[in-house]
């Protein structure tokens, strides 16, 4: 078999193979990673677009974060609790450093308590508390907490992220397995001195599945070229043998004539 392989027109017909199964190969690559962004996309888009609903109808106190819910949009009445306000470090907004202002709501629905995202500022002075001790109706989108943070010994009243596991800790009671982007509140409690922040791009898990036919359909062409010189060459090997023409059997026959 390996003689018939060696033939030059199948080690031409197999060099021309070899850049088809790349090509191939790497068409099929592109074409899913086309899938996973048109995926997330229309996936966020999705969120995005739905109707604004009770935080407590997304997610309950204490609950894992939903699969879909990043992004959601979502509104929560209750007060802020300024006494436990802090200020993310190590933020940016259109390029510039400084601090997102996160203010826990006592949710009037549950009694818990969830994060929200005041805005941002870039002096710690600047972080006024909410204007009002009365009931206030956020509306945002929804996120996961975020990792622990990496940053070191912090000043009094900062953290580094948006840790829900260090937050339940210092302010005791039930929290929210999320947190809140604000977009708006009524009334409006919060100063001109804390910037909006505009909602972060959502981080979903979605496929095309028009995109990811496409790269199958590359890789199983791929597949198929393959399989036909196999069959060529699997072919040519197999009329050898019954012709009794095949490199080896010449060499014998030469030589018994010698």
């Amino acid at each position: 078999m390996l003689r018939t392989v060696l033939k030059p027109r199948w080690l031409g017909l197999l060099a021309f193979l070899l850049v088809v199964l790349v090509s191939f190969t790497w068409l099929g690559l592109w074409q899913l990673n086309v899938a996973r962004d048109k995926g997330k996309s229309e996936a966020a888009e999705a969120a995005t677009k739905l109707p604004v609903a009770p935080v407590s109808q997304v997610i309950r106190p204490h609950q894992q974060f939903p699969e879909n819910g990043s992004g959601r949009p979502v509104s929560a009445t209750g007060r802020y609790d300024a006494a436990h306000q802090l200020l993310v470090a190590d933020r940016r907004l259109d390029g510039v450093s400084g601090y997102w202002v996160i203010t826990p709501l006592v949710v009037e629905a549950t009694g818990a308590r969830l994060v929200v995202v005041r805005g941002f500022v870039t002096d710690p002075a600047r972080a006024t508390p909410p204007t009002t001790s009365g009931t206030v109706k956020v509306t945002g989108t929804l996120a996961p907490g975020e990792s622990p943070s990496t940053s070191g010994t912090l000043p009094a009243g900062q953290v580094g992220t948006i840790d829900l596991g260090v937050l339940l800790n210092q302010w005791k009671g039930s929290l929210y397995n999320a947190f809140v982007f604000k977009t708006g509140e009524q009334p409006n409690a919060t100063t001109a001195g804390i910037k909006p922040i505009p909602p972060p791009e959502i981080q979903t898990h979605g496929l095309s599945w028009r995109n990811a036919a496409y790269a199958l359909q590359w890789w199983v062409f791929a597949g198929f070229a393959a399989y036909m010189w196999w069959r060529m060459v699997r072919d040519d090997w197999n009329e050898d043998r019954r012709t009794g023409t095949s490199p080896a059997r010449e060499r014998t026959t030469k030589e018994a004539h010698v």
